[in-house]
């Protein structure tokens, strides 16, 4: 039995086609969100109130041997909770489909990061112009990158020493994961108060290796003076 072809059915779900036109050798595809409510990304509270409307241009999988391109007409709602800070959030769709920010569609996003982890950079981009995928080997490059990246673990062991960005001139202090034996930061000088903050800032970690100089010995003690007041406080 023959089905009729619906137009929203070659766009990523959630969106429903209000009109397609070309434009440069593109295929333009205007869309909105199928949905009529906004979900606050701060409390999560749903509203209604539609505060304006903006457009996001981003590029989804090619058709009949032409580059797509998405004119998603995105809405701005207003937070009504009286306790969220956020009084003005965009829209924002489902997982899986279109990424905060993001210039191209997720499924889209999935191929390229396929083509770069198979071809590399330099004939991934290549290939990738022949599917009419407009990508560079930089951004092949970069989505492998940051779909590959571990997640990162608490850090539990650290060892932090200065180090020399030019010998006699100026130094700066290295902070090393201990456990797995890699560097986790840089960090711009060797003085106590950057390194008070950094620990401060990462209440996980419980054994810091360092040199006999006073220095990191007195900003692991501060950092810890520091969040044991604001464990007693919370209390």
């Amino acid at each position: 039995m023959q089905q009729a072809l619906q137009r929203s059915s070659l766009v990523p779900r959630g969106f429903v086609v209000e009109s397609a036109y070309y434009e440069d050798g593109k295929a333009v595809v205007v869309v909105r969100a199928s949905g009529s409510v906004g979900l606050c990304p701060s409390c999560g509270a749903v509203s209604r109130r539609v505060h304006s409307r903006y457009r996001r241009r981003v590029t989804d999988l090619p058709l009949s041997g032409r580059i797509v391109e998405l004119l998603v007409i995105a809405r701005r709602f207003r937070c009504d909770a009286v306790l969220c800070g956020r009084q003005i959030f965009a829209e924002r769709f489902a997982e899986g489909v279109l990424a905060p920010s993001a210039r191209r569609t997720a499924r889209l996003d999935s191929i390229v990061y396929h083509l770069g982890l198979a071809l590399g950079g330099r004939p991934a981009a290549g290939f990738a112009k022949r599917l009419m995928l407009p990508v560079s080997k930089d951004t092949l490059l970069r989505v492998v990158r940051r779909r590959s990246r571990p997640p990162a673990d608490p850090l539990r062991v650290i060892g932090i020493d200065d180090w020399a960005w030019r010998r006699n001139h100026r130094y700066a202090s290295i902070i090393c994961n201990l456990e797995k034996r890699r560097i986790v930061t840089l960090l711009p000088d060797r003085e106590p108060a950057t390194a008070q903050a950094w620990l401060a800032a990462h209440p996980t970690i419980t054994i810091i290796a360092r040199d006999r100089g006073g220095g990191y010995g007195e900003a692991a003690a501060k950092a810890c003076r520091r969040r044991y007041r604001s464990r007693i406080g919370g209390i």
